[in-house]
């Protein structure tokens, strides 16, 4: 049995690297796979992804695109109600940031719209893996009016504060009880990856044969109370270990508690980062979820003092 602290990470190496990168080292969070990651992994990993439809993952990199085109073109491509894009008008254009996901799944959906085409042909000129099983190089007529351009980070981050606040997307890994996450996928506009008790089975050597929990912040270490919560651990895991010996992952983690130490990426803009701290750093919050909320508020405060404040 191992305890831990909970802790949280703002992913900024993630943001250095390239999509497929990203996606990997983000989609591998899912079933502890970490150490298979080598130079040539990424690619390989994110198309059998995509193939299999694991759509989760491919939410976890988003791509602003600036469009330079007519209000005719902007208007039908409102009309397709693109879900679970930032759209915002600015000169001449559009400013649009969307997941793969989201970029893969409106191009299924209108594929004859000029700015559909535009914005996923521009994408799959440089990044046709990420949309591999969803378009094919074309040509087509009308749509070389258009001007696309993707933004760089840097770029995104000199934008003015209304429009940084919805384009500007941080992922931040959580290491935290399940109480923890059961509440935190509760904000829709974020996209998720977590550890999973299906895939992981922690009798193996990577996990240390053992199970890792959480420690309460509920119970002092040298408490009666913690003494009950440590006992109860070491039975649940004893159990646990015991029914993967003739039972599957996904069997022998119905015996597990809420205490069990889970990894979670939350990825989403900082208008939703500001909503979630207005939730859970309040007083009437679960005090598991303020002991990681409130010291990540302060990061962030300090690195947007002017969007939090």
């Amino acid at each position: 049995m191992i305890v831990v602290d909970p802790s949280y990470e703002i992913q900024d190496d993630l943001d250095k690297g390239s999509l497929v990168t990203r996606l990997e080292a983000c989609g591998r969070i899912c079933y502890k796979s970490e150490e298979k990651i080598t130079e040539g992994s990424a690619l390989p990993f994110v198309k059998k992804i995509a193939e299999h439809g694991h759509n989760s993952v491919m939410e976890m990199a988003v791509v602003t695109l600036r469009l330079h085109c007519s209000s005719q073109q902007v208007t039908d491509f409102l009309g397709c109600q693109p879900k679970y894009f930032i759209i915002d008008l600015v000169e001449n254009g559009l400013l649009v940031t969307g997941s793969i996901r989201a970029f893969r799944e409106l191009y299924l959906s209108f594929p004859e719209t000029v700015l559909v085409q535009a914005m996923v042909d521009f994408l799959g000129a440089s990044h046709s893996y990420l949309l591999e099983g969803v378009w094919q190089s074309v040509d087509r007529n009308g749509v070389s009016s258009i001007a696309v351009e993707k933004m760089t980070l840097d770029q995104v981050e000199q934008l003015a504060p209304y429009l940084l606040l919805r384009h500007r997307f941080l992922s931040v890994k959580f290491i935290v009880n399940r109480a923890v996450t059961h509440e935190i996928v509760r904000h829709r506009p974020c996209s998720f990856l977590q550890e999973s008790q299906r895939y992981c089975r922690y009798n193996q050597d990577k996990f240390g044969n053992q199970v890792t929990f959480i420690r309460p912040m509920f119970f002092a270490p040298d408490s009666a109370e913690y003494t009950l919560w440590k006992q109860a651990m070491e039975l649940t895991e004893d159990l646990y270990l015991q029914l993967l010996e003739t039972s599957t992952p996904q069997a022998a983690r119905t015996v597990l508690p809420n205490s069990c130490k889970t990894e979670i990426i939350v990825y989403c803009n900082l208008a939703e980062w500001k909503h979630i701290f207005r939730l859970r750093t309040s007083p009437a919050a679960e005090p598991s979820m303020r002991e990681v909320m409130i010291p990540l508020e302060a990061e962030i405060k300090k690195r947007y003092p002017e969007l939090f404040h």
